[in-house]
């Protein structure tokens, strides 16, 4: 099928060899509960894109990234480098087709820093992928305060990523951190809705640890339309006395900065429900659209673009507004 109008998509995964080859021999058998890894390659991915008429696809890695071993921060940061290597070679080969949020090996902030000054000075990186916890360290995190003023320094764009909450703890008389997977419900994959609590868990965190005040030239996309953080906007920015947290959170501190900081994508189920109320804080020209391809595999998304065709009309009313979601907005966005 062909979409009506270009669409450039924010929100699209790849799997290189090289991962693969990483993640077999130090990864879980699959990850975050999920019934099994999909596949995946670039002539696949550049038919799909032409099957629902996507112009452009930039690409980031997906949970579980590249700190596949609790602890071995070194294995992290040789996986980061191969992976950005990887995506950049792909983005050489298709330099209209494809853009890249490349991986930091977090929570190594000393990498992290090496990892991005490289990738956005030689692999021509469009922005940053992040992922909303490692191993129990959530974005906003005190120990990536540098990393957080280099981003800014550069006005990057942090695309964020859902993983599996994790709990970040010592036990009693042993200084070494444990860290513990929080997802109770074990019988289900979770990225059904484990992924947005977590999600909505980091951005809450971002506000909270004054990261976002201090930080105004970052630009983040959060992905799901928001996953669950629009209902509770009022009370978590209203609730700033019942813990210690930066003074400047309040609800219009919070709506100000989601209209000026943040975009959000479309990937997943935001129609015909979710996404109404996320518009009550956001303007039309912060959506995005997003496939979440190959998780989403390419029969979903073809499903998921229909019906995203069908109720977008709803909100976006005319033509031009249309264009912004599906791609103008994106363009507008990396431009600058």
């Amino acid at each position: 099928m062909e979409g009506p109008y270009p669409k450039i998509d924010v929100h699209a995964h790849y799997l290189p060899s090289v991962y693969r080859d990483y993640y077999l021999k130090y990864g879980p058998e699959v990850p975050d509960g999920m019934p099994a890894w999909p596949e995946w390659n670039v002539d696949a991915h550049l038919r799909m894109n032409d099957d629902l008429n996507i112009t452009k696809s930039y690409l980031s890695l997906s949970s579980p990234g590249v700190h596949l071993v609790p602890g071995d921060d070194k294995l992290a940061c040789e996986i980061s480098r191969q992976v950005n290597i990887a995506g950049s070679n792909i983005k050489k080969a298709h330099p209209d087709r494809f853009g890249l949020f490349v991986t930091l090996p977090l929570p190594d902030v000393e990498c992290s820093l090496e990892e991005l000054a490289y990738a956005f000075d030689h692999l021509d990186a469009d922005g940053v992928g992040l992922l909303t916890n490692t191993d129990g360290y959530y974005l906003g995190d005190a120990r990536y305060e540098p990393l957080w003023a280099e981003l800014d320094r550069r006005r990057a764009v942090i695309f964020v990523h859902p993983t599996t909450g994790c709990i970040l703890s010592s036990t009693s008389g042993n200084p070494n951190s444990v860290h513990t997977p929080a997802a109770p419900l074990t019988q289900y994959p979770n990225p059904i809705f484990e992924f947005f609590f977590d999600t909505t868990r980091a951005i809450i965190n971002l506000f909270y640890t004054g990261t976002i005040a201090r930080y105004p030239n970052i630009r983040y996309i959060v992905p799901h339309a928001g996953a669950a953080l629009p209902p509770l906007i009022e009370r978590f920015a209203t609730s700033r006395s019942l813990a210690q947290v930066d003074e400047s959170v309040s609800p219009d501190f919070v709506k100000e900065r989601l209209r000026q900081q943040f975009s959000f994508d479309l990937a997943g189920f935001p129609f015909p429900d979710q996404l109404h109320g996320l518009m009550r804080f956001v303007d039309k020209d912060q959506i995005l659209y997003g496939s979440d391809y190959p998780f989403t595999n390419t029969s979903a998304a073809q499903r998921l673009a229909a019906i995203t065709e069908e109720y977008v009309p709803e909100i976006f009313t005319t033509e031009e507004e249309r264009r912004m979601v599906y791609s103008q907005n994106a363009e507008k966005l990396f431009q600058g």
